[in-house]
């Protein structure tokens, strides 16, 4: 792999990462980023959607049983592994090549996807730049906020490691941060979904479902999931002007 070129995806994409998501604990991640995610395509139903860095799979079979149209873009042929089954029986498709240079015309799909992407790529307002250059009409994302416990990701950082083993480094963004990307590409935020209080990590350690609900549930009727949830997924959509 070139030096040059993000390949960030490739790990997202296997099956080690894939374990991070395994029991009652991970499925609920994945039930609530995936219910989240088609709340707010509910404007497009059956759109094409460009999943970039998708080859971790979570969202493809949410995606195709809601009746979109899907393709995975990854940064390599290795990460087709996960997802194949759907693209062997005709049901989504897979592309590999350079997430900074999108093999696609502008506007090629009505919406792009980009989840745990942002927070490992060095040039990730290039990759905005090219997810907002394929999308005719949204844009959704996942980061890490500032406005939350990644604030003192550093400290936690060997929890997490100890948690999940081969964790990974990670950007946390401020939110008027990744605002200023895509305003810079014409697109405007429409939504804006946080979705745990507590860090993953914790969750993960304590690997009690029920508890986790109960808590992320409290936090939420108390209105800390809006002030303080991460990672946040954000909809933006291109801006029509004035």
């Amino acid at each position: 792999m070139a030096a040059t070129t993000e390949h960030a995806d490739v790990e997202t994409s296997s099956a080690g990462y894939a374990r991070r998501f395994a029991g009652p604990v991970g499925e609920w991640f994945l039930d609530v980023q995936a219910h989240t995610t088609l709340e707010l395509l509910g404007p497009w139903p059956a759109a094409s959607v460009l999943d970039v860095g998708g080859g971790h799979g979570q969202l493809t079979g949410p995606l195709i049983e809601a009746g979109y149209d899907v393709t995975v873009f990854g940064s390599a042929e290795a990460c087709r592994a996960r997802v194949s089954s759907w693209v062997e029986r005709g049901r989504a498709r897979f592309r590999s090549g350079d997430l900074l240079a999108l093999p696609y015309p502008e506007a090629a799909f009505d919406v792009c996807l980009a989840y745990r992407l942002l927070p490992h790529v060095a040039r990730w307002t290039s990759l905005v730049l090219e997810l907002c250059r394929v999308a005719k009409r949204a844009v959704l994302v996942d980061y890490p906020t500032r406005r939350s416990v990644n604030a003192i990701s550093g400290p936690l950082f060997r929890l997490k490691q100890s948690v999940e083993g081969d964790t990974r480094p990670f950007t946390v963004f401020g939110d008027a941060q990744i605002e200023s990307a895509f305003r810079a590409s014409g697109y405007r935020v429409t939504a804006r979904r946080p979705q745990f209080v507590l860090p993953m990590a914790l969750h993960r350690a304590l690997r009690l479902a029920p508890l986790a609900r109960g808590l992320e549930s409290g936090a939420a009727s108390l209105g800390l999931r809006r002030l303080f949830g991460s990672p946040v997924i954000l909809r933006l959509e291109r801006d029509a002007g004035p």
